[in-house]
């Protein structure tokens, strides 16, 4: 029966982790989805947490929620600020969306420690550096 149900691939959306700097040199951390489509995003939701290991004992985050009725072609949506602590976990953010009348979805995990600037890039429709997973 689960071979009956079709998975449509994710193409055009990705989640981007940046660091941003503010007038006093101080960074943190925000969260992004990012439409790299030509169509809006509708009834978006966004599940993210972290788990993981800290102080040698086993973590997990609380869930946090969002819907967004709908994100704008070439362009990206704030989700959430992270804590520079939480970058030692392994944060994953579930999105799922409809798209043309279909629904997506699809995963995406920052590994713990991998939001750092060795993986930095130049993020798209994002004037910051960070890590993009597209």
């Amino acid at each position: 029966m689960l071979k009956d149900i079709d998975n449509p691939k994710v193409e055009g959306v990705a989640f981007a982790i940046a660091e941003e700097v503010n007038e006093l040199n101080e960074k943190s951390y925000v969260a992004y989805l990012i439409n790299l489509k030509d169509e809006p995003l509708e009834n978006v939701l966004v599940r993210s947490s972290g788990y993981g290991e800290h102080d040698g004992k086993q973590v997990k985050t609380t869930e946090l929620r969002r819907f967004y009725d709908s994100i704008e072609p070439k362009s990206a949506q704030l989700i959430e600020p992270v804590l520079e602590e939480a970058l030692t976990l392994t944060n994953q953010y579930w999105v799922s969306f409809y798209n043309d009348k279909v629904l997506y979805d699809r995963k995406y995990v920052f590994v713990a420690e991998s939001v750092n600037e060795s993986n930095f890039i130049s993020l798209p429709l994002i004037d910051h550096s960070g890590v993009l997973i597209k």
